[in-house]
C-alpha cells in the first residue's frame, strides 16, 4: 500500500509542476512597468475639428508622438511603425494613439485629416492634434521632456525626437527596464524608428491593457 501511496503522491506533484511552471514563468515575464510623471492637462483640436483632451483617453492605454506632416526625415518612418502598432490593437476600444503636430500653423485639421487618410490611420481612437504653438511646445518640452522646436537650419525647419511615450489607463507615462551590462535601467520612451523597440512597445501595451 505504501508503494502505491508514494506513486500517487509523486504523480500529483508531477502534474502540479507541469501546470504551475508555465504560470510562474508567465508571472515572471509580466514584470511591472516603471511609472513616471502624469501627463499634464491638454486640449487640442483633432483632424475632425473636435477638441480632444485627457478625458477622451481616460481608462485607455495610449501612445503619444510629436511630428509634423511636412517632415522630410523621420516622421514618415515613425508613422509607418505607428500604423503597425495600430494594426496590432485594432478594434480594441481601450487603446488609442495621439499624434501632435509641432507645426500647427500649417497643420490645420484639414491637412491632418488628409495626412491621416494617406498614412492609413483608421483607428477610431487615433487623433492627430493641432493647436496653439506655444502650448504644444510646452506640452512636449515641459510635459514630456521631449524636445520640440523650430530651427531654420535643419531640414524641414523643425526639430523633435523620434520617441513614443506609452501612457497607462490612469494617465501616467510608463516603460520597461532593460539591462545595460549588469545594470537595469528604465528606457522611459520607445524609439519610434527601431523595430526592436516597437516590438517592446507592443508587448508593454498588452501588459497595461491587463492592468
Amino acid at each position: 500500500m505504501k508503494k502505491y501511496s508514494y506513486i500517487s503522491i509523486a504523480f500529483v506533484i508531477l502534474i502540479f509542476g507541469i501546470w504551475a511552471v508555465p504560470k510562474i514563468v508567465a508571472n515572471f515575464n509580466q514584470k511591472q512597468l516603471m511609472k513616471f510623471e502624469e501627463v499634464p492637462p491638454f486640449e487640442f483640436e483633432n483632424q475632425h475639428s473636435l477638441l480632444i483632451g485627457n478625458s477622451d483617453y481616460k481608462n485607455k492605454v495610449y501612445v503619444v508622438e510629436f511630428f509634423f506632416t511636412s517632415c522630410p526625415t523621420i516622421c514618415p518612418r515613425m508613422n509607418e511603425n505607428m500604423v503597425k502598432v495600430q494594426n496590432e490593437f485594432y478594434g480594441n476600444p481601450s487603446f488609442g494613439i495621439v499624434s501632435i503636430s509641432i507645426d500647427p500653423e500649417r497643420d490645420s485639421p484639414e491637412v491632418l485629416k488628409t495626412y491621416a487618410d494617406e498614412k492609413g490611420a483608421t483607428l477610431k481612437n487615433w487623433n492627430f492634434l493641432t493647436g496653439d504653438k506655444e502650448e504644444i511646445y510646452s506640452f512636449s518640452n515641459d510635459g514630456f521632456k521631449l524636445y520640440a522646436g523650430e530651427n531654420k537650419d535643419v531640414e524641414g525647419g523643425f526639430e523633435h525626437s523620434g520617441l513614443f511615450a506609452l501612457i497607462d489607463k490612469d494617465g501616467f507615462i510608463r516603460s520597461r527596464t532593460v539591462m545595460n551590462g549588469d545594470i537595469e535601467n528604465p528606457i522611459k520612451f520607445y524609439n519610434g524608428l527601431d523595430e526592436k523597440e516597437i516590438q517592446w512597445l507592443k508587448e508593454d501595451i498588452k501588459l497595461l491593457l491587463k492592468e
